[in-house]
C-alpha cells in the first residue's frame, strides 16, 4: 500500500491530514509540559508541606520531638521531602526527554513537510505550463485550419468567376497556399506539445508524485511512530521512580513502627520529675491536752515551708518576705533557679556540655592558628606570622570567657548537686526533708522551690496564702526606713534584672551591699536611694565593712 498510487489525485487532502498529524503532535507536547507544571507544583507544595510542620531550632517544638511518635512524624515530613524530590525528578525527566526532544522533532518534521509538499507544488506547476502549452497550439492550430479553409474557398471562387483578371486569382491562390502552410505548422507544433504533455503528465503521476507522496509517507510514519516513543517514554519515566518512591513509603512505615510508648512515658517522666518526695503522714494533734501546740516535723505545713513560721491572716510578719512575690512570665533566670532541682540540674548539665564543647571548638582553632603560625616561621614566603597574632589573642580571649562561663554553671551545678540527695540515697528521704543535710541547708532547698520570679511554687495553696499578706507587706515595706550599707560589691557579670524586686547591673559596676545573701542565692544591693533589689550572689563579689552594724565576716 503506497500512498503514491493510491492517492495519486489527493495532494490538498493530504497535506491537510500532514498539518493535522503536526498539531497532534504539538497538542501532546503541550500536555507534557503542563504534566511537568503539576508535578512541579505538586513537588512544591510537598515541600511547603513538610518545611511547615518541621519543628523550629531552638524552640520548646524542638524538644518535642525526642519522643519516639514525634521522631515518627519528622521522619514521615523527612521521607514527604524526598518523595516530593521524585516528582521534581519526573518534571525534568519528562522536560528533557519528550517536551525538549518532541520541540526539536516538530521543527524538523515542519521543514520536511514544506519541502516535500515545495516539489509537489513545482511538479504541479510544471504539468499545468505543459497543458496551457498545449492548449495554445490547439487552438493556434485550430485557427490556423479554419483560415486556410476560408482562403481554399476563396480560392476556388475567385477561379470559377470569369469577371475576375488572371492576377487576382494567382493572388488568392497564393494566399491559400500560405494558410495551408500555416495549418501544417501549427499541426507539427500542436502534435510536438502533445507528445511532451502526455510524457510530463506519465511522469507526473507515475514518478514525480509517488515519489514525492511516498516521501510524505514515511515521514508520517515516522511522526506516528516518534509518538509511541514518547508515550512509551512518559510511563517509563514514571516507573523509574516507583521504586525510590515506595523506599520513601517503607521508611514512613518504619517510622510508624518505631514508635514506643513505653520510652514516650520514661521522657515525660525525666522531664517533668522534680526530684522532690511526696510529704509525709500528718500527726495528730490532740487539741484536747492544755499544752502548747507545736506543728510537727512531718506535717504537710513543715514540709512545705521547711521550717518557716507560718504566716497568720490579719496580722503583719515581721520575717523577711520576697518582695516579688506574683508569678512573672518573663525572662527565664540565667542559673534556671525558677525550676525544681531535678530539671535545674538537667539544665544546668546540659548548659555545661556546651560550654564545654565550644571550649573544644575555641581550643581547636586555636591550635590550628597556632600550627599555621609554625609554619609561617617556618617558611616566611607563605605568609606572616604577625598576622596571626591578633586572631590568636581573640581566640584565647574566647576561650577564656568561656571557661568563665563554664565555672559559674558548674557551680551552680555543684550547689544544686549539693542539695540534691544521692541516687542510691533516696529511701533516706521522709516527708520531703533529707536526714543527712542540716536545718539550713533545707531552709535552701525550700527557697530554691520558691524562686525570686515566683515561676514555680510547690502548691497552689501557699501561693494563694502569700498573695493575701501581699498588700499588708507591701505597706509595710514602704513603711520602713532604708536599709543602712553593710558593705561594698563589685558587678563580676552583667544581670538583667527583668522579674519584680530584682536589679539590673553592668559588668564592673560598684553598688552597696544592704543586706547579704541569707543562704538563697540572692544578695540585696542599692545604687542609690531610690534603685535597689537583688541579684545573684555569684555575679558579684562582695566586700563587707566590718565595722557596719549587723555585717557578718566575708570569707
Amino acid at each position: 500500500m503506497s500512498w503514491g498510487t493510491e492517492l495519486w489525485d489527493q495532494f490538498d487532502n493530504l497535506e491537510k491530514h500532514t498539518q493535522w498529524g503536526i498539531d497532534i503532535l504539538e497538542k501532546y507536547i503541550k500536555f507534557v509540559k503542563e504534566r511537568t507544571e503539576i508535578e512541579l507544583n505538586y513537588a512544591k507544595q510537598l515541600r511547603n508541606l513538610s518545611k511547615k510542620y518541621q519543628p523550629k531550632k531552638n524552640s520548646k517544638e524542638e524538644e518535642e520531638y525526642r519522643y519516639t511518635a514525634c521522631k515518627a512524624f519528622l521522619s514521615t515530613l523527612n521521607e514527604m521531602n524526598d518523595y516530593a524530590g521524585q516528582h521534581e525528578v519526573i518534571s525534568e525527566n519528562m522536560t528533557s526527554q519528550i517536551t525538549v526532544e518532541l520541540a526539536r522533532y516538530v521543527q524538523e518534521l515542519k521543514q520536511e513537510r514544506k519541502s516535500h509538499f515545495h516539489d509537489g507544488r513545482k511538479a504541479q506547476q510544471q504539468i499545468e505550463t505543459c497543458w496551457k502549452q498545449l492548449e495554445s497550439s490547439k487552438r493556434r492550430f485550430e485557427r490556423d485550419c479554419r483560415e486556410a479553409d476560408r482562403a481554399q474557398q476563396y480560392f476556388e471562387k475567385m477561379d470559377a468567376d470569369i469577371n475576375v483578371t488572371k492576377a487576382d486569382v494567382e493572388k488568392a491562390r497564393q494566399q491559400a497556399q500560405t494558410r495551408h502552410q500555416m495549418a501544417d505548422d501549427s499541426k507539427a507544433d500542436y502534435s510536438s506539445y502533445l507528445q511532451k504533455f502526455n510524457h510530463e503528465q506519465h511522469e507526473y503521476y507515475h514518478t514525480h508524485i509517488p515519489n514525492i507522496f511516498q516521501k510524505i509517507q514515511e515521514m508520517e510514519e515516522r511522526r506516528i511512530v516518534r509518538i509511541g516513543e514518547s508515550v512509551k517514554t512518559y510511563a517509563e519515566l514514571d516507573r523509574q521512580v516507583i521504586p525510590i518512591i515506595g523506599k520513601c513509603l517503607d521508611g514512613i512505615v518504619k517510622a510508624a513502627e518505631s514508635i514506643d510508648p513505653k520510652n514516650d512515658s520514661q521522657l515525660v517522666v525525666e522531664a517533668y520529675k522534680s526530684g522532690f518526695e511526696p510529704p509525709g503522714d500528718i500527726e495528730f494533734e490532740d487539741y484536747t491536752q492544755p499544752m502548747k501546740r507545736t506543728v510537727s516535723d512531718n506535717s504537710l505545713s513543715n514540709s512545705r515551708g521547711d521550717g518557716k513560721p507560718e504566716l497568720k491572716f490579719g496580722g503583719k510578719s515581721k520575717g523577711k518576705l520576697w518582695p516579688f512575690i506574683k508569678k512573672n512570665k518573663g525572662a527565664t533566670p540565667e542559673d534556671f533557679s525558677n525550676l525544681p532541682p531535678e530539671q535545674r540540674r538537667k539544665k544546668l548539665q546540659q548548659k555545661v556540655d556546651e560550654l564545654n564543647k565550644e571550649i573544644q571548638k575555641e581550643m581547636d582553632q586555636r591550635d590550628a592558628i597556632t600550627k599555621m603560625k609554625d609554619v609561617y616561621l617556618k617558611n616566611p614566603q607563605m605568609g606572616d606570622p604577625a598576622s596571626l597574632d591578633h586572631k590568636l589573642a581573640e581566640v584565647s580571649q574566647n576561650i577564656e570567657k568561656l571557661r568563665l562561663e563554664a565555672q559559674k554553671f558548674e557551680a551552680w551545678l555543684a550547689e544544686v548537686e549539693g542539695r540534691l540527695p544521692a541516687r542510691s540515697e533516696q529511701s533516706r528521704r521522709q516527708s520531703g526533708l533529707y536526714d543527712t543535710q542540716s536545718a539550713p541547708a533545707v531552709n535552701n532547698c525550700a527557697q530554691d522551690r520558691e524562686s525570686p520570679d515566683g515561676s514555680y511554687t510547690e502548691e497552689q495553696s501557699q501561693e494563694s496564702e502569700v498573695k493575701v499578706l501581699a498588700t499588708d507587706f507591701d505597706d509595710e515595706f514602704d513603711d520602713e526606713e532604708p536599709l543602712p550599707a553593710i558593705g561594698t560589691c563589685k558587678a563580676l557579670y552583667t544581670f538583667e534584672g527583668q522579674n519584680e524586686g530584682t536589679i539590673s547591673v553592668v559588668e564592673g559596676e560598684t553598688l552597696y551591699v544592704i543586706e547579704e545573701d541569707k543562704g538563697d542565692g540572692w544578695t540585696r544591693i542599692r545604687r542609690n536611694e531610690d534603685e535597689e533589689g537583688y541579684v545573684p550572689t555569684s555575679y558579684v563579689e562582695v566586700y563587707l565593712d566590718k565595722n557596719a552594724k549587723g555585717a557578718k565576716t566575708y570569707i
